[in-house]
């Protein structure tokens, strides 16, 4: 995982995230602009704290967590959940309980990340592509 980590993933392409959005109860204006943007993704590292960073031009957010430990998390969205990260290879996959369950399961490789999001029957692939630094 440490040669993914300070890379800055943009978004390139994304299917179902209107849906995705839908389902969690979103309100329109919201998922319009969450899905005009192409939001810019980085994962860092320090001393087993990581961040993983999300900027946009409509909203920008940033969550901080150590692997298997609960957090707090409030969403992009301004849902209140609490989330749990776990590392599987060079998977980061992100649980959130709130009113709704929902898995973020991001997977690194050299040239993209690519991002399966979960919720109830909905499946949202969000791929980003790496950025030259």
């Amino acid at each position: 995982m440490q040669e993914f980590l300070g890379k800055k993933y943009k978004l390139s392409s994304s299917e179902n995230f209107d849906d995705f959005m839908k389902a969690l109860g979103v309100g329109m204006l919201t998922r319009k602009m969450g899905s005009s943007v192409s939001p810019v993704v980085e994962l860092t590292e320090n001393n087993g704290l990581y961040t993983l960073k999300t900027t946009s031009t409509f909203k920008s957010s940033e969550i901080k967590f150590k692997l298997g430990e609960e957090f707090d998390e409030e969403t992009p969205d301004g849902r209140k959940v609490k989330s749990v990260c776990t590392l599987d290879g060079n998977k980061l996959i992100q649980k959130q309980k709130g009113d709704k369950e929902t898995t973020i399961e991001r997977e690194f490789t050299p040239s993209e990340m690519k991002a399966i999001m979960k919720v109830d029957d909905i499946v949202c692939t969000r791929l980003y592509k790496a950025q030259d630094e």
